[in-house]
């Protein structure tokens, strides 16, 4: 049943039976119908059930929007969205609302004024109590859009004392800002959480008749990873210019790996079996290169 409420999760709330079905089974669908955690909206056709505001949900609560649903008010990217409001109230405090229209965490420093924890508090909320893919992909998307910076993050994390403090430390240090979807993010969080290194976010290749930028590329082994969401190639130009990228890089030395989301979401330890393969292939594994071995004609690599 989570599988199906990862599918809605990432197109918009809405799917359709075929789409469900390409990811999981019939059976899961029929379960999470039963228990309510969708609903068919149309013949062939689901959603979520609707989520409760959560700005009226704190204010009956008497608290803050915190952790995801601060995050999704902030606008920075998550992994999954919050199945009910998620909501912070002074330690002590008794629950005024159900378990079922909101899940509430207890701090002693909760906001008084304001709506929802700051952009900072939100990071390391999610951080502290989220795995660390998802907590890497709100950090990654506060230090792309701006309002958090790094050194400030680092420095806030080191601060943390109590419960799923060391988590928040792992997540700050390993964020980065040049991530730009949530599922370069998590391919990220599978590459650090299996001790691979060498993989830098958006790298670009240059020469002088061609330009591109990948998701994550190894400058040294000329290994680049990409990720592809569920609409990569809707139209035919697209995947004309996605082939003639593919070749151009690949007549440059470059070796391409593309994951799918339901690769990157669902079969990881295939995923890391495949890029530990093809480093284990490449022709610079077992020379003890660096980038100042390669020439700039055969690397011509930039980091944004």
């Amino acid at each position: 049943m989570p599988a199906v409420i990862d599918v809605l999760q990432r197109r918009a709330g809405t799917a359709t039976f075929t789409e469900l079905r390409a990811v999981v089974s019939a059976h899961a669908i029929r379960a999470a119908l039963a228990d309510g955690m969708v609903r068919r909206i149309a013949k062939g056709v689901y959603a979520l059930p609707p989520v409760p505001d959560p700005l009226a949900a704190a204010r009956a609560q008497g608290g803050v929007v915190s952790h995801l649903s601060a995050a999704v008010l902030h606008g920075f990217s998550v992994l999954d969205l919050p199945d009910k409001p998620q909501i912070t109230v002074p330690r002590g405090q008794h629950q005024r609302l159900s378990p079922i229209q909101c899940q509430l965490h207890w701090a002693d420093d909760v906001p008084s004024d304001g709506r929802c924890t700051d952009r900072l508090r939100t990071v390391l909320d999610c951080a502290r109590t989220l795995p660390f893919d998802a907590g890497l992909t709100v950090a990654d998307s506060a230090l792309r859009s701006g309002p958090v910076d790094r050194s400030q993050l680092l420095i806030a994390a080191a601060e943390l004392a109590g419960p799923g403090c060391r988590r928040a430390r792992r997540v700050a240090a390993a964020a980065d800002g040049r991530a730009e979807s949530p599922l370069e993010s998590v391919l990220r969080s599978i590459l650090i959480e299996a001790g691979i290194d060498g993989f830098e976010p958006q790298v670009t290749v240059r020469d002088h008749a061609f330009f591109a930028r990948i998701d994550l590329g190894h400058p040294v082994l000329l290994i680049a990873l990409e990720t592809d969401g569920f609409a990569h190639h809707s139209t035919r130009s697209a995947l004309t210019r996605d082939c003639r990228r593919h070749a151009n890089l690949t007549v440059r030395g470059w070796r391409l790996l593309r994951f799918s989301w339901e690769d990157v979401m669902f079969d990881r330890a295939w995923v890391v079996e495949a890029i530990r393969q093809t480093m284990a292939g490449s022709p610079g594994h077992h020379n003890a290169l660096t980038t100042r071995d390669v020439s700039p004609s055969r690397l011509a690599v930039r980091q944004m």
